[in-house]
C-alpha cells in the first residue's frame, strides 16, 4: 500500500475525539476537495510502498487500543481489506475515515463517513469528476447497513445545512449519528465558524465536532 504517514495522536474529530489513536494514512484519493487539508495524499500524492508487515511493525510500535485508517481515501487502496483484518486480530478498534463514495467489506468498528457537500467542488479539470463522484447515495446506504456509523459534514456556511438536509433526507439517517464540523485550518476561523455552527446543532439535533489536533497543533502533519 501506498502510505503517506503513521503517526499517533489524539482523534481530532468526531464521536471519538480526544481518543489516543494511531493513525494510517493511506496516499491517493478519487476526489480533488477545494479545501482538501491533505494535499499530499490527494492534489499531489505522497508516500512510499509498505507491506502489511511493515505497516503492522510501525502500528504495534505505538500503545494506543484505537488505529484510524483514512486518507486520501483508504477505501481505493489495493490492500485495505486484509489490512483491516489483520489489524483486527490484534485486537484493535479501527476506524476508517472515508468519503463515502467506495464500498470494500473491511472490518471495522466505526464507520466514519464525511459525504462531500457542494462547498468541496474544486475549479478546473477535477471539478467534473469531483461533482459526479462526491456523492453516492447507494454506497453511502450499504455502509450504513453494513457498520456502526457516524455521519461527518465538513460546513463552510449556513447555507450547506440545505444540501445536508436534503442528503438525510435521501438517506433516512439517523439525526442522532449526524456530526458538523466546521471547515477551516486555522484556529480562528474554526472558532469564528464554530459559533454559528453550534447553534444550528442546538436547534436541529445534530451532533458538534471541533477540531482538536488544529487548535492543540495547529494545520500541521503527523499530530
Amino acid at each position: 500500500m501506498k502510505i503517506a504517514e503513521i503517526f499517533y495522536s489524539i482523534q481530532g474529530e468526531g464521536s471519538l475525539a480526544g481518543v489516543p489513536s494511531i493513525f494510517v494514512r493511506s496516499s491517493g484519493c478519487n476526489l480533488r476537495c477545494s479545501w482538501c487539508d491533505t494535499p499530499y495524499t490527494s492534489w499531489k500524492p505522497e508516500g512510499e510502498n509498505y507491506t502489511l508487515d511493515e505497516i503492522l511493525a510501525q502500528v504495534s510500535s505505538y500503545p494506543a487500543k484505537h488505529v484510524v485508517v483514512t486518507g486520501g481515501e483508504p477505501m481505493i487502496a489495493p490492500e485495505i481489506v486484509p489490512l483491516t483484518v489483520r489489524l483486527r486480530e490484534r485486537g484493535l478498534h479501527i476506524t476508517i475515515e472515508t468519503a463515502g463514495t467506495v464500498f470494500e467489506p473491511v472490518t471495522c468498528d466505526l464507520m466514519s463517513i464525511s459525504p462531500k457537500l457542494a462547498n468541496s467542488t474544486p475549479e478546473g479539470s477535477w471539478a467534473q469528476q469531483h461533482e459526479r463522484l462526491r456523492i453516492q447515495p447507494e454506497v453511502l446506504r450499504r455502509l450504513m447497513d453494513a457498520y456502526e456509523y457516524q455521519l461527518k459534514f465538513v460546513v463552510a456556511k449556513p447555507e450547506d445545512l440545505d444540501e445536508i438536509r436534503a442528503i438525510l433526507g435521501q438517506l433516512k439517517a439517523n439525526r442522532e449519528r449526524v456530526i458538523l464540523m466546521p471547515e477551516g485550518i486555522e484556529s480562528a476561523i474554526l472558532r469564528e465558524r464554530g459559533v454559528w455552527l453550534a447553534e444550528i446543532c442546538k436547534q436541529e439535533g445534530f451532533r458538534f465536532s471541533p477540531r482538536l489536533h488544529v487548535e492543540l497543533w495547529g494545520n500541521r502533519r503527523g499530530f
